[in-house]
């Protein structure tokens, strides 16, 4: 009985002893956030945002507003130095983009893209100065067919999957990054969109390729990967360097990992100088398309 009472006192004593913690979680300084990008035979891109605290009710105005407007942008080929320009596009229902890139009416200051170069990207504003480099690699590892299969051990007949057969150089380091678009949507970067040749390094070998998706859509784990007889597909497969690939490896893989309390903590590697976030990416494209009949 006595043993009773002091652990029954003990517990009463803990429970006078509790505290409630109000947390106030910092305001942080936003910092310039670049999502920039150039490929073979097109203009680059470059879009530039504010970063918004962890805890921010999001919405599209507070995204509309978190754009950089006004920046100087410049980029360097090893031959000149091209200044970009502010454009706006207006998306669907009525949102605005607000991207920088150089004025292609203008022959003088047309910069598109071109295998095996080196780009240095320099973006001034708000007294700062940041800075990012990136390669277009050339064009070595490639898809040399397409063509799809029905759906395997699935009862829908309407849904097919898509088989590729790569080529991989002898030599370590071909890192690529994959997107698909299906009829007349985007082109969207596959679930897990980028791959070295740890593995698989100088070898052909057939691999299924998976429907790319919209990160800003919640996925249906029974359309994953799926195509549909019918559609119409294209497939853009892009070499890149390390620095893009260890971006959108560690940003995939910090993605895949929100909310789940067993993962282990990541950190996205960007390659923008200066404590920016983000990326400025190369990619060598090659498009190759295929109609899956009904």
């Amino acid at each position: 009985m006595k043993k009773g009472l002091v652990v029954f006192l003990w517990v009463c004593m803990l429970m006078g002893c509790e505290k409630t913690l109000n947390l106030q979680p910092d305001k942080q300084v936003p910092k310039l956030v670049v999502e920039a990008q150039i490929e073979t035979n097109q203009a680059p891109i470059v879009a530039l945002s504010n970063s918004l605290d962890y805890f921010s009710e999001i919405d599209t105005a507070k995204l509309t507003n978190s754009y950089v407007h006004g920046a100087k942008v410049t980029i360097d080929d090893g031959s000149r130095v091209y200044t970009l320009t502010e454009f706006t596009m207006t998306l669907s229902a009525g949102n605005k983009f607000y991207y920088y890139s150089t004025n292609q009416t203008t022959p003088a200051n047309a910069l598109v893209g071109a295998a095996g170069k080196k780009y240095t990207l320099s973006i001034e504003t708000a007294g700062q100065v940041y800075t990012s480099s990136t390669t277009i690699p050339v064009l070595a590892k490639k898809i040399d067919s397409v063509w799809w299969k029905k759906a395997p051990n699935n009862p829908d007949t309407t849904k097919a999957i898509l088989m590729s057969r790569v080529t991989d150089p002898p030599g370590y380091g071909n890192y690529i990054r994959y997107f698909t678009k299906v009829n007349r949507e985007n082109f969207y970067p596959g679930y897990n969109s980028v791959y070295d040749d740890q593995i698989i390094d100088g070898k052909t070998y057939d691999i299924q390729v998976d429907q790319g998706v919209s990160k800003n859509e919640v996925q249906r784990r029974d359309e994953h990967g799926y195509f549909r007889r019918g559609d119409t597909l294209t497939v853009k497969f892009c070499n890149i360097d390390k620095p893009s690939y260890d971006f959108w490896r560690t940003w995939e893989f910090t993605y895949q990992s929100v909310g789940n309390p067993f993962s282990s903590p990541g950190k996205v590697l960007g390659n923008i100088s200066n404590g920016g976030l983000g990326s400025f990416c190369g990619y060598s494209a090659q498009y190759i398309s295929l109609i899956i009949p009904k």
